[in-house]
C-alpha cells in the first residue's frame, strides 16, 4: 500500500519525498482544487519530477476541477511538456477533460478525482472501461462499503486516510460558488463550512467539521482488503506537517504502533472520519471553532492551571474565553508550579503551574507550539529516507580489467542498466589480497547518492590486488551514471500527430420546453393541473455502495452516475449536480446509451453556455430553483431548520429519504422572465426545481413565465464564477 502525499510548493514537497512518500499530487499555477496553494511553475515541476524518480516516488499533477472550453484548449502545451518530460498521472474531475487527456496524451495514467464522487462499484467499474487508472474514493465511505467496492472491481482505489473534511460531498459543494462566485470545483473555494452561522439566536461553526486522522486499526484494515494508496490531505499545510504524516502513516503501513504527533502540530479536532458505520454528527463536528488553535491542556482556574498535557519551555501557549474566543497567547519561558519556589523546564500531566499572564476571563488553555515534536520533525527534514534501490555486480579476474555492473528498476517496471570498467588489468597480491565481504562492504556505502544497494553479488578470483580508491572510483561513476539513465527513463516523445480537439459550432435558436422537478407529490398534482407535461423527481446526488437498492433506476431525472449507468428509461436527463459545462463532457456523457438531455452547470455564465455550441444532445439549464448548496451524508441538522450566515443570507435544511443532510438558499435562482433569451443561447429546456413551494407560490412562478412578474434572480449567470 503506497503513500500518497500533497505538496504545494518545492519546500513541501521535498519534505514530503524525503519523509519516504510513495507518490505526491501536485498543482500547477492557475488549476487545481487548490489554487490558493502556491503550486508550480512549469520549471519547478520539472526539477520535482526529477528529484522524484531519482529516488523512486511518482508525480501526480491535480487538474481535479471543471474545465470551461477555452481552458482545455489553454492547458495543451504545458500538458504536453509536463507528458514528455515525464509526468506519472494526471488526476481529474472533469469527464470531458478526461477525453481530451486520454486522446491526446495515451500514455499516461488517469486518476478520477474524490471530486467526482465516484462511491460504489458500478461506477468505479465505468472509469475503468473508459481508461482510468485509479479512483480517490468519497471519503463519506464507510469500511464495509470500501470493501464492497474493492471485492467487485479491480480498478486501484485510493482512500483518504487523514486531513480537512468537507462537510459536503466534494463535488457537490455550492456554498462558496452562490454565495460570491468562488466555485469549489474550480478550486477557489471561500471555505464557507468554517464561517459563523446563526441559528434560534445562537452563533456557532455550525458547518466546521473536525479533521480526519486514522490509526494503526483502521490502516491494517485497508491493508488487508487490498486498498492501492492511501492518501493526505494537506497541500496548504507546513512541511513539518507534511513530514510527520507521511512518517506516521509509515509506520502504521509497517504495523508500528507509535504515538501520533500530527495534532500537536495542526489541531481544529479530530475524527476518524465516516469509517464506521455508528459515526453519527457529534462525531464529525466541531462548533466550537473551526481553525487550528491546538491541543487543549487544560482548564484554567484564576492563574492556576490543572495540567491535561505535559509542557516545556519554548512551548507556545493560546487562551480562550469560556466561547472559544482567543483573548492571547504567549511562549513559555518560565514555568512556576504551585507550591514551589524552583523553576523547571518542564511540567507534566497532573501538575498545577501558575500562569501569571492569564488575560482576564480565560478558560480554556490549548498548546498551539509544541518544541518538542518540532524539533524532532525539524531535525527530520534533513534526512533524505527515499532511495532508489539498484542491484551490483562485480566481478574481478586475475589479468582483467574490474568490472562492476548496475540494475535499477524505475517505478514504471523498466529495468535500466549500466556497466563501469576499470582502467588497470587486476594483479596478483604481493601482501594482502581483496575479500569479497570487504569489496561488498565498500560497494554498498553509496552515501549521499540516490541509492540503496538491495543486493550485491561479488565475483573474484583468489589471491588479487584491488585498491580500495578503485572502487569507490567504480562505484562513483557507476552510480553517476545509473542516475542519469533512470531520469532519462521517464520521458516520453509524444511525436508528431494530430491534437484531438472538438470544433466549436454555433448552436440554432431554440424555443425551450418547460419543465419541472417536484419534491412532493402535492407540488406533482399541482404542475399537472397547470399543463406541464414533462416532470422529474428529486433524487439523491450521491449512489453509496451500501444504498444502492434505494437509488430508483426508472426515473427520467438521473443526479449520479449510477443512475445515468443502470437508467431503464430511453429518455434520461443528467442532473446539474453532475457539473457537465463544457462541449467535451456533454459529448462524453451523450455516449452513455439513453442521455437525451443535459442539465448544464448553473456555475456558468449565459455567453459560456452559448459558446458550448452544437453538441448531440438536448441542452437544459435552470430557470428557477432554490439552488442545493451542499449534500451531507450525516443530519448535522433538522429537517426545516433554518440558519443564517454573517451576510444574512439564509439556508434551508432538509433531510431526504436516505438521511442525508441537504442545505438550500432560501432566495431562489430566478430567470424565468428570459426563456426567449435562454433559447437564443441554444437551450432546449428550461428546467422549475420545486424544494419546499407551496400552490400559490407554484401558480405564480409558471404562470408568469417570460414575464417581468417572476423577479430576476440569476446568480452565477450573470456573474460567473472564479
Amino acid at each position: 500500500m503506497k503513500i500518497v502525499a500533497p505538496a504545494g510548493n518545492l519546500e513541501r514537497f521535498y519534505s514530503a519525498v524525503n519523509a519516504g512518500a510513495d507518490e505526491i499530487y501536485m498543482g500547477i499555477k492557475g488549476f487545481g482544487a487548490r489554487r490558493n496553494a502556491q503550486n508550480f511553475t512549469l520549471e519547478e515541476y520539472k526539477e520535482a519530477i526529477d528529484y522524484a524518480h531519482k529516488r523512486g516516488s511518482r508525480i501526480f499533477l491535480t487538474l481535479n476541477t471543471l474545465m470551461k472550453n477555452v481552458e482545455i484548449d489553454f492547458l495543451y502545451t504545458n500538458l504536453k511538456a509536463l507528458y514528455e518530460y515525464g509526468l506519472d498521472a494526471i488526476i481529474v474531475q472533469d469527464l470531458g477533460y478526461f477525453r481530451f487527456i486520454k486522446e491526446n496524451f495515451p500514455d499516461i495514467d488517469i486518476h478520477g478525482s474524490t471530486q467526482m464522487t465516484v462511491a460504489n462499484h458500478v461506477e468505479a467499474e465505468y472509469l475503468k472501461s473508459l481508461g482510468f487508472k485509479r479512483v480517490v474514493l468519497p471519503r463519506e465511505m464507510t469500511f464495509e462499503e470500501i470493501k464492497s467496492i474493492r471485492e467487485k472491481t479491480d480498478i486501484e482505489l485510493e482512500v483518504f486516510v487523514s486531513g480537512a473534511l468537507c462537510i459536503s460531498y466534494s463535488g457537490n459543494c455550492y456554498m462558496s460558488s452562490f454565495i460570491g462566485g468562488r466555485s469549489g470545483n474550480r478550486g477557489m473555494c471561500a471555505q464557507p463550512c468554517r464561517k459563523l452561522y446563526t441559528k434560534d439566536s445562537k452563533c456557532n461553526f455550525l458547518l466546521s467539521p473536525k479533521d480526519q486522522l486514522m490509526g494503526l486499526e483502521e490502516i491494517q484494515k485497508l491493508k488487508e482488503i487490498g486498498i492501492n494508496s492511501i492518501k493526505i490531505e494537506g497541500r496548504m499545510k507546513e512541511k513539518t506537517y507534511v513530514n510527520e504524516a507521511v512518517t506516521y502513516f509509515r509506520d502504521m503501513i509497517d504495523n508500528i504502533n507509535r504515538e501520533e504527533k500530527l495534532s500537536k502540530i495542526f489541531n481544529r479536532g479530530y475524527s476518524k472520519g465516516y469509517f464506521y458505520k455508528e459515526t453519527v454528527s457529534e462525531d464529525i463536528m466541531n462548533k466550537n471553532y473551526s481553525a487550528t488553535i491546538g491541543n487543549p491542556i487544560g482548564i484554567i482556574s484564576g492563574k492556576e492551571l490543572l495540567l491535561e498535557d505535559r509542557i516545556m519551555l519554548g512551548d507556545g501557549i493560546t487562551y480562550l474565553s469560556k466561547d472559544y474566543e482567543i483573548l492571547g497567547g504567549e511562549y513559555i519561558n518560565r514555568i512556576e508550579k504551585k507550591n514551589q519556589k524552583e523553576k523547571y523546564k518542564e511540567a507534566v500531566e497532573g501538575e498545577k503551574i501558575i500562569l501569571k499572564n492569564a488575560p482576564k476571563g480565560s478558560k480554556f488553555i490549548f498548546k498551539n507550539f509544541d518544541k518538542k515534536v518540532i524539533d524532532e520533525v525539524t531535525a527530520r527534514l534533513k534526512e533524505e529516507n527515499k532511495k532508489e534501490n539498484v542491484e551490483l555486480t562485480f566481478e574481478g579476474r586475475l589479468g582483467e580489467k574490474p568490472l562492476l555492473k548496475g540494475k535499477v528498476i524505475n517505478s514504471r517496471g523498466q529495468e535500466i542498466y549500466s556497466e563501469i570498467i576499470g582502467e588497470s588489468l587486476i594483479e596478483v597480491a604481493s601482501k594482502k589480497s581483496a575479500d569479497s565481504k570487504n569489496i561488498e562492504e565498500k560497494l554498498c556505502e553509496t552515501g549521499e547518492t540516490v541509492f540503496k544497494v538491495s543486493k550485491c553479488n561479488v565475483y573474484i578470483d583468489n589471491n588479487i590486488f584491488l585498491p580500495i580508491s578503485i572502487l569507490k572510483e567504480l562505484r562513483r561513476n557507476l552510480l553517476k551514471e545509473l542516475e542519469e539513465k533512470l531520469v532519462l527513463s521517464y520521458r516520453r516523445n509524444l511525436g508528431e500527430r494530430e491534437i484531438f480537439k472538438i470544433q466549436v459550432e454555433k448552436d440554432e435558436i431554440k424555443t425551450p420546453e418547460i419543465s419541472v422537478m417536484v419534491t412532493t407529490k402535492e407540488q406533482e398534482e399541482i404542475v399537472k393541473e397547470l399543463g406541464i407535461e414533462k416532470i422529474y423527481h428529486r433524487g439523491y446526488d450521491v449512489a453509496k455502495e451500501g444504498n444502492l437498492k434505494y437509488i430508483n433506476i426508472n426515473e427520467k431525472l438521473a443526479t449520479n452516475l449510477y443512475q445515468i449507468l443502470k437508467n431503464t428509461n430511453k429518455d434520461v436527463t443528467v442532473g446539474w449536480n453532475l457539473n457537465v459545462g463544457n462541449i467535451y463532457s456533454l459529448n462524453e456523457f451523450a455516449k452513455i446509451p439513453n442521455v437525451k438531455t443535459i442539465i448544464i452547470s448553473p456555475e456558468l455564465k449565459y455567453e459560456e453556455i452559448e459558446n458550448i455550441g452544437k453538441v448531440p444532445v438536448r441542452k437544459a439549464m435552470l430557470g428557477y430553483s432554490k439552488l442545493k448548496g451542499m449534500y451531507i451524508e450525516l443530519d448535522i441538522l433538522k429537517d426545516k431548520e433554518t440558519f443564517k450566515n454573517e451576510q444574512e443570507d439564509l439556508f434551508i435544511s432538509r433531510i431526504n429519504p436516505l438521511g442525508n443532510n441537504e442545505i438550500y438558499f432560501n432566495k431562489p435562482l430566478n430567470v424565468l422572465s428570459q426563456v426567449k433569451r435562454l433559447g437564443k443561447l441554444g437551450i432546449d429546456e428550461v428546467v422549475i426545481e420545486l424544494l419546499d413551494e407551496i400552490k400559490e407560490e407554484i401558480e405564480e412562478i409558471i404562470r408568469n413565465i417570460d414575464k417581468k412578474e417572476n423577479i430576476y434572480s440569476p446568480y452565477n449567470y450573470e456573474r460567473g464564477v472564479y
